[in-house]
């Protein structure tokens, strides 16, 4: 029985995930409603991260719930950064974030690693923004639907060129549309 909810819930996040993904490439949603829904969602299920990750889609669940935790986060910091809140709120949601985000990384990492490094293709970035300029990069899953993957991760850059899985010349993102929308 457990192992059978366990495949329904995977089903549920995967069909959820590409239900958002396609309202949001409708132009259905924004990017701020896609990160709303998306954390929402996780709270409806009491969502937790799994330990280990033997298959691709639980670490495609852990690396989407860490993002989506880690840009609901960084938008809250946003929402106070220059409220009466800004002094209390702010850092804790700033530093909340980026654990998520490197919660986030490594989660990419444990796909990549179930993967055997196979089928992938990793560049950095052309974003409108000057702070991700140069550092953001693109990994693709060529052989799984809607698997992209974003980091500024400097050890799992490093990760990536010792796999010789890092192209050098930067090129648009795959989802620039949503890669370059503010939220």
């Amino acid at each position: 029985m457990g192992l059978i909810k366990k495949k329904d819930s995977f089903e549920d996040f995967m069909r959820h995930r590409s239900f958002l993904i396609e309202k949001y490439s409708n132009g259905d949603i924004s990017k701020r409603d896609f990160l709303q829904y998306n954390y929402d969602y996780f709270v409806s299920v009491n969502a937790r991260p799994y330990i280990k990750i033997d298959s691709y889609e639980k670490g495609m669940y852990n690396y989407q719930y860490y993002n989506g935790l880690a840009k609901y986060y960084r938008m809250l910091a946003k929402e106070v950064r220059n409220t009466k809140k800004h002094s209390k709120y702010y850092n804790y949601y700033l530093n909340l974030g980026n654990k998520y985000y490197d919660n986030k990384d490594e989660s990419a990492l444990d796909i990549l690693k179930f993967q055997k490094f196979e089928n992938i293709e990793c560049y950095f970035i052309s974003c409108d923004s000057k702070a991700l300029e140069d550092s953001l990069y693109e990994i693709v899953l060529k052989d799984k639907k809607e698997a992209i993957f974003h980091s500024k991760s400097e050890e799992l850059l490093d990760i990536l060129k010792q796999k010789q899985l890092f192209y050098p010349e930067k090129r648009e993102s795959l989802i620039s549309e949503y890669i370059n929308e503010r939220y």
